[in-house]
């Protein structure tokens, strides 16, 4: 039995924080878990930004209804789902997914949360467990799952090496070039006949 492992933003959807940086005019919350491979150190960060502008979870809230998945997100992810039980994990939050995940169809969708005073200023955040991908990916293959996993940034390598199969997608050319024994893709029609073959295999 395999389940396929997807990241999200950026595979699917366009970068929460990089819509939010553009929407409120703070260039400096465009830095992603592309740049920043320590998730805790980039959270601090953008909190602490947010904090400085003071900006809570109603202003980002509000730029994240604007967003819609990427061009053939849905479909890609349709299809996906006729061949393959599919898991999104993302490091995310579930006060920013909901209307995400309303647009691609309601997927699984395994994410964060925050802390969220009354206010609405965001104080903190709280992870599901460590290392969320790769722990997620090892406790399926605990209950008899192979899985195979695919995203584009550093924290997406530890699930894509601990799988059968692993694909990076619409990555930077840094991390294919650190990675080079990764297969590295930019459409989904190349992505989803990688997963087909891997199935076979």
């Amino acid at each position: 039995m395999y389940i396929t492992c997807l990241d999200v933003e950026g595979v699917l959807v366009p970068e929460i924080w990089v819509a939010f940086a553009e929407a409120s005019g703070i260039p400096e919350l465009k830095k992603t878990t592309r740049e920043e491979p320590d998730y805790d150190k980039l959270m601090k960060w953008r909190l602490d930004i947010l904090k400085e502008h003071g900006l809570g979870l109603k202003e980002i809230q509000k730029t994240i209804e604007t967003i819609d998945p990427l061009p053939g997100a849905k479909e890609f992810l349709d299809e996906l789902r006729t061949f393959s039980q599919v898991i999104l994990i993302s490091d995310t939050f579930t006060e920013f997914a909901a209307p995400l995940m309303k647009k691609l169809g309601w997927p699984t969708l395994f994410c964060n949360s925050l802390e969220v005073a009354e206010n609405g200023e965001i104080t903190g955040h709280k992870m599901r467990v460590q290392q969320s991908k790769l722990t997620t990916v090892k406790a399926l293959q605990s209950i008899g799952f192979e899985t195979i996993a695919s995203g584009d940034s550093y924290n997406d390598l530890g699930m894509i090496r601990a799988s059968k199969a692993g694909f990076l997608f619409r990555s930077t050319d840094k991390i294919k070039a650190e990675n080079p024994d990764i297969p590295a893709y930019e459409t989904y029609g190349e992505l989803l006949d990688a997963i087909k073959k891997a199935m076979k295999d």
